[in-house]
């Protein structure tokens, strides 16, 4: 009896092991899974910045490379080499109007080429605009948190008695807002990760009406600067902390307008 067990249980391992064989050998003559096929998008050469690059910087021909971009991403804006293959030695010299950041696309829209005699505050102020200066000190200025391309509003505090409408009391009144700051003193930018500057001098971005208005209120007291945020610099209203809009007399154009 035990013979006839040990003769069953040799012939079920036989056939067990003849059974995997055949499944492994079937296996190996199946082929391999083929490989997911790889999709080749389009690319064109796009002219990007090499680095960072400063607004008001002579770029040379070493703050350029090209790049493959995808074609299908590529904006009418953008500089490619099939379009204009020598567009680095030809925007070599520029000046930018606006910083970039490493690899963006360079735009002409943000370079201007400067005429050799005039400096660079010249080139990058829009056409019909005027930079004018006017003091400041930490008192009237943020305390040196206003940086260039920064806006801010003009205020005007008004000396007791310095014409026939000012009262015993002094008084101050919003003479322009939302301008642009185009530099504190000589400074363009921020340098070596310096976020406070503090300077005597704001050139601020004016129409010839608001120079003239910034001009004339010079003589009438004592000229501050209050920095917008930039979420709401595209906005001209004001309000006070109690929700309710404030009466403020604002100049825009040359314009006075009861806001």
């Amino acid at each position: 009896m035990n013979v006839a067990r040990v003769v069953v249980l040799a012939v079920a391992l036989a056939a067990g092991g003849a059974a995997a064989f055949l499944v492994s050998s079937g296996d190996d003559n199946k082929p391999a899974p083929a490989a997911a096929a790889v999709v080749q998008l389009p690319t064109v050469d796009v002219l990007i910045a090499k680095g960072d690059i400063g607004m008001g910087t002579a770029v040379s021909t070493e703050d350029f490379q090209w790049q493959a971009w995808p074609a299908a991403t590529t904006g009418g804006s953008y500089i490619t080499k099939k379009d204009r293959p020598n567009a680095i030695e030809q925007l070599a010299g520029s000046i930018t109007r606006g910083p970039f950041t490493a690899g963006e696309p360079i735009r002409e829209t943000k370079l201007i080429k400067a005429n050799g005699a005039s400096g660079f505050m010249a080139a990058i102020l829009p056409s019909g605009m005027r930079a004018v200066s006017t003091e400041i000190s930490p008192e009237t200025g943020a305390g040196g948190f206003i940086l260039p391309n920064d806006r801010v509003d003009v205020i005007l505090s008004r000396r007791a008695g310095s014409d026939s409408r000012s009262s015993r009391t002094p008084t101050s009144e919003t003479i322009l807002a939302n301008v642009r700051v185009l530099a504190i003193d000589q400074t363009v930018e921020e340098k070596n990760g310096q976020r406070v500057v503090v300077g005597k001098t704001a050139t601020i971005e004016l129409t010839p009406s608001q120079a003239e208005t910034l001009a004339q209120s010079r003589q009438l007291g004592t000229l501050s600067l209050a920095l917008r945020s930039l979420l709401d610099a595209s906005k001209i209203s004001e309000v006070d902390d109690r929700g309710r809009r404030r009466e403020i007399n604002t100049v825009r154009f040359g314009v006075s307008a009861n806001k």
